[in-house]
């Protein structure tokens, strides 16, 4: 007869003797024995039982510290705080950061709609994004030269027949700038031209500061897209400096400025701009009698431009070799001016014609070329040249290529 086990303390029934309490039979200690089946899911006090983390709060977080569409990044930080609380999950610090990161984005965006600075943003990202799609159709870049086959710069209508050459030897061509055309669609090629004449004329003058160098016989001029070359995303057009002859060619760079000139040249050339951008202001007409006003409002400009350029080469410190030659050259600008205040207000085309003669021969005079010199600057006035020209302020004539003599 079998003993039964003494009461518990706490009235529970007492298993038999040799019998595990409560569950299955103890896993033997050694191969073979009886298993116990493998549990899918860790109990709730392993080490391995951590819960997941909440899918929402790392896309909260992640849209946060891009600020991309933070509007979307405060949502799913929200809805990822409501279902960590529910569900017990991980991740609450990743929700709560990137919610308050989209709640910053979105004050940012506001304020940046009512500043006008998106817009601005957005056309820049456009512009950059058009820029790394679609380059430049010609195949070098400002500052290079080039030749063409047969030295035909009017044959050469296609950029892929260009050639880079050094611009120390014997060239055809030299590029000044490239600028892109901000246009949807093609313009037109008269509206392209006439794009291209103006804006080659102001990109020379900042390329080649010196109203002096000799060019020779190349031409200011432009390469262009046509319309076929434009629908496969060219949208710039390149100034150039090209020899329309055949039979004569370009030796050396015609870039005069800050990256080839040393600072005294750069103040001599700023102090001479000062002349010549008034200078060039001339009224169109054959004879001063044609237009005596514009003539005499030309006049005190120029005067003017005198008295800049006067004040400019003063206020540089010179070096020693050319200090005489600089004082000498602002002593003939201050007596040069007299002439042309009195051209400014003469009576008639007569009386302007007797001070504008005088005072022709400081421009582009020998004083000028005196103190230019010393500094290392061309001396030798682009009115010495035979026939008139010579200088890049001179550029004419017959176009070639895609484009057309400025």
């Amino acid at each position: 007869m079998d003993i039964p086990p003494p009461p518990d303390p706490g009235g529970r029934p007492q298993q038999p003797y040799g019998q595990a309490p409560y569950g299955p039979p103890a896993q033997p200690p050694y191969p073979g024995g009886p298993q116990v089946p493998y549990q899918r899911w860790p109990g709730a006090y392993s080490p391995y039982a951590r819960p997941p983390v909440n899918g929402f709060a790392i896309a909260s977080l992640v849209l946060g510290i891009l600020c991309c569409i933070p509007a979307v990044g405060l949502v799913l930080g929200l809805v990822a705080l409501s279902q960590i609380a529910k569900k017990g999950e991980r991740g609450r610090g990743m929700a709560i950061a990137g919610s308050i990161l989209s709640a910053l984005g979105i004050v940012l965006l506001v304020l940046a709609v009512v500043t006008g600075g998106a817009r601005d943003f957005m056309d820049g990202f456009r512009d950059a994004a058009r820029e790394s799609r679609n380059s430049s159709g010609f195949p070098i870049g400002k500052g290079e030269c080039f030749n063409v086959p047969g030295s035909d710069l009017e044959g050469a209508k296609y950029a892929f027949e260009i050639d880079e050459a050094p611009c120390s030897d014997r060239h055809d061509g030299e590029v000044i700038a490239q600028f892109r055309v901000n246009h949807e669609t093609f313009p037109g090629e008269d509206a392209l031209t006439s794009l291209a004449a103006r804006k080659c004329v102001d990109l020379d003058a900042s390329y080649v500061l010196d109203s002096w160098v000799d060019i020779g016989d190349a031409e200011l001029t432009y390469f262009m897209p046509d319309r076929e070359t434009w629908s496969q995303g060219d949208r710039h057009i390149t100034c150039l400096y090209g020899v329309v002859e055949r039979e004569r060619t370009l030796k050396g760079t015609v870039r005069r400025d800050a990256t080839n000139l040393d600072a005294d040249q750069l103040a001599y050339l700023k102090a001479d701009k000062a002349l010549y951008d008034a200078y060039g202001t001339e009224p169109d007409t054959e004879r001063f009698a044609d237009d005596l006003p514009g003539h005499k409002e030309w006049a005190g400009r120029v005067e003017k431009g005198l008295a800049e350029q006067a004040r400019l080469l003063r206020a540089h410190d010179w070096p020693a070799k050319a200090d005489a030659d600089v004082a000498a050259l602002v002593d003939a600008i201050e007596q040069n001016r007299k002439q042309w205040k009195k051209a400014s207000t003469a009576k008639d085309a007569d009386a302007f014609d007797a001070y504008y003669v005088p005072a022709q021969r400081h421009i582009s005079g020998e004083r000028e070329a005196a103190a230019r010199k010393p500094l290392g600057l061309a001396t030798t006035s682009p009115r010495d040249v035979p026939g008139g020209g010579g200088s890049h302020e001179d550029a004419g004539g017959a176009g070639g290529g895609a484009g057309a003599a400025v």
